[in-house]
């Protein structure tokens, strides 16, 4: 029994590994998708802030209302009085306390009304704050990650690429070296021409004085001079 609750509880920390992998493999992702599930909170909670400022609105317009009518049931109590219709009177005052009765109703609700305004609007304003921080925060770690994969790239394939950088660095040199081949043979070819050839033979002739010789201007003037 003891071996069997071993392996339910590694059974359960495999899932767990597996299950914390798949949130750091789609942690942007998840991150993201939880901003914008925030904004959708925060467009339901403008909106039933609508409703509550709709309904403090309301209650404002029914307290004034009710006033006036305390105001005004107030000097027909007072006119019946002075008439000495004591029990017209009576009955207006019995009306005045109704009315008093539902305005104090409807100022507590009011009064609730307008602090649930107040603080909505401060949890509303605040929420977007960090939202909008939230935002920021997003957009400075997709940078970052866009980064590490870039560099992360960069290394792999240098590291991949050393055999292929050593394969071009091979074939250059023997287009190098076939080039310079290539040059020696014609400058060889050059100089096999240049000894086989009458030019060669007539420098020859002139090394040793022998042939016709080119005169130069001292040459000319001596022969001058004889004559």
């Amino acid at each position: 029994m003891s071996i069997f609750k071993k392996i339910l509880t590694a059974i359960r920390g495999g899932a767990s590994e597996a299950g914390e992998a798949i949130i750091d493999a789609n942690s942007t992702r998840i991150f993201e998708q939880e901003i914008r599930d925030a904004e959708n909170h925060l467009t339901k909670a403008k909106r039933d802030l609508t409703d509550v400022m709709a309904k403090q609105m309301a209650t404002a317009r029914d307290v004034e209302r009710l006033k006036r009518e305390v105001a005004e049931h107030e000097g027909y109590a007072t006119q019946a009085l002075e008439k000495g219709n004591e029990a017209l009177a009576l009955e207006v005052a019995e009306k005045i306390a109704a009315l008093e009765f539902e305005l104090a109703d409807q100022q507590t609700a009011h009064d609730q009304f307008s602090a649930s305004v107040v603080r909505l609007k401060d949890l509303i304003k605040k929420s977007e704050r960090q939202v909008t921080e939230y935002k920021r925060q997003l957009s400075m770690v997709k940078t970052t990650d866009s980064v590490q994969k870039a560099t992360a790239a960069i290394t792999d394939n240098f590291v991949s690429g050393n055999s292929k950088l050593l394969n071009a660095k091979e074939s250059l040199e023997r287009i190098k070296a076939k080039q310079q081949n290539f040059d020696d043979r014609m400058q060889a070819s050059e100089a096999l021409q240049a000894e086989s050839g009458d030019a060669s033979l007539e420098a020859k002739l002139k090394d040793a004085g022998i042939g016709s010789q080119q005169s130069d201007a001292s040459a000319v003037l001596a022969r001058l001079k004889k004559k």
